[in-house]
């Protein structure tokens, strides 16, 4: 331990108690791995604030002496965020997981960065609500808010930069902030919650969040929708967002993925291209908006379509498609999961899924194409050998270029993290000097999460 560490520690120690500054192996373990393939790091000190307060104290000591922080949360993400590459403290925000208020009146919940997507679900439950953002873990709101996460509601939602009306936040200087407010709306100032959101903890440590949330519907109807060709499930997704389809859910899963699903979940779903649709509201509405999809649907081939009427058929349908993870793995045991995403315009979509098929073929590598093709949001899960593979860094690296190529993105939802720095300068070259310069100015001695998103950000010292 160097000098500068030891006298944070003992700092610490006194300001939060001995209880709440760990540096047990077990606690750094956990805290220097996420879910994604990349190589773990143990910070060399784990601590557990309390309220907005002791993060303040947590950065003001650490700033004090050049250590690095890196915000923890559930540890669910698939980029690297949470992996702490330059040691110093892990940060970990469990311990602030109360659910602030729930206003009914106002569709709005305010929590604390700790608590857990479903805990929010079941508080909001209570009054007939819910929160629309469904990444499949039980992620914390702070979390998912760092990483502007999305999943299979998105098409009809947004992403969760579309649903955080306000932060509250901690600068590395220990200033805390609070940015926006419980309006619907507002025009006041540069947007510095939509700055926040989506910083993947490189700014501020963020500490509460006001989000939005919708009516329970009063009728929902999920879709099996088999398809002859992955293509013509892609093009059918388009052409149902493209005629102002209200679905809730549009998934894709290839054949590949559909027999995983099977295997592990002991389902007996056709194994081919398969999309997974549903549709919430009122009944009228409910019956027009499938009318429309099953109609696109039969005019690109889909046969034997499945309606999901009961709750519980729905509840597996959607389960089986959250495990799809847990599914590859079980199908390859002894393999490593590594998943990666791109975002394309929707009418590239067919062309960035067939694209990504033929790589996975010439490069010989396991994987399965999934994704959420109502927003253009594709995913490639490869299942690899321990030692990781050169053919899978290949394939990512042509996956993206060919999105980039297509008007897309690096990245729809996953985020930059650790694995998609180069991807991004591929993308936004012009733009990562101004990117750096406002990431000095929230964060001059450059200790928030180091060795994430942007390429080695000087430090206005060193400027």
């Amino acid at each position: 331990m160097t000098a500068a560490l030891a006298e944070v520690t003992l700092a610490l120690r006194e300001a939060l108690g001995e209880d709440r500054v760990r540096d047990g192996e077990s606690e750094r373990d956990l805290h220097g791995v996420d879910l994604s393939f990349h190589t773990p790091q143990r910070p060399d000190l784990v601590v557990y604030p309390r309220s907005a307060a002791d993060v303040a104290q947590v950065l003001v000591v650490a700033g004090s002496r050049g250590i690095p922080v890196t915000p923890f949360g559930a540890g669910t993400s698939l980029e690297g965020h949470v992996i702490p590459v330059r040691g110093g403290i892990s940060l970990d925000l469990t311990g602030l997981d109360r659910i602030v208020a729930i206003e009914p009146a106002n569709l709005t919940a305010t929590v604390q960065a700790g608590v857990t997507r479903l805990a929010l679900q079941r508080a909001a439950g209570q009054h007939g609500l819910f929160f629309p953002v469904d990444p499949g873990a039980d992620a914390t709101l702070g979390g998912m808010a760092a990483t502007n996460a999305a999943g299979t509601t998105t098409v009809r939602y947004g992403k969760m930069r579309a649903n955080v009306l306000a932060l509250e936040a901690v600068l590395p200087s220990g200033q805390v902030i609070r940015t926006g407010s419980r309006a619907a709306k507002t025009s006041a100032g540069y947007d510095l919650t939509g700055l926040l959101v989506g910083s993947e903890g490189t700014l501020a440590v963020i500490t509460e969040v006001t989000v939005r949330l919708h009516a329970i519907p009063e009728h929902v109807v999920a879709l099996r929708i088999p398809f002859p060709d992955v293509e013509s499930a892609c093009r059918t997704a388009a052409a149902v967002v493209a005629a102002g389809g209200g679905v809730s859910r549009i998934e894709l899963l290839d054949a590949w993925c559909m027999a995983a699903v099977n295997a592990y979940s002991g389902t007996a779903y056709p194994e081919g291209p398969t999309l997974l649709v549903e549709a919430a509201g009122s009944a009228d509405l409910v019956d027009a908006d499938l009318a429309l999809v099953l109609a696109i649907a039969g005019e690109e081939g889909a046969t034997d379509v499945v309606h999901e009427r009961d709750p519980d058929a729905r509840t597996r349908l959607w389960q089986a498609r959250h495990d799809v993870a847990h599914a590859l793995a079980s199908r390859f045991p002894g393999t490593k999961e590594r998943t990666t995403d791109v975002c394309v315009p929707l009418t590239e979509l067919a062309g960035a899924v067939h694209f990504a098929r033929s790589e996975i073929e010439r490069l010989g590598l396991e994987a399965g194409i999934l994704g959420h093709a109502g927003d253009g949001n594709l995913h490639v899960a490869m299942q690899l050998p321990p030692e990781g593979s050169t053919a899978a860094e290949e394939l990512v690296h042509n996956v993206v270029d060919d999105a980039l190529a297509r008007g897309g993105t690096c990245t729809g939802e996953h985020g930059v993290g650790l694995g998609k720095i180069g991807a991004l300068e591929r993308e936004h070259g012009d733009l990562i000097s101004l990117m750096q310069a406002i990431r000095v100015s929230f964060d001059p001695n450059g200790i928030m999460n180091p060795g994430k998103v942007l390429p080695s950000t000087p430090r206005a010292a060193d400027s």
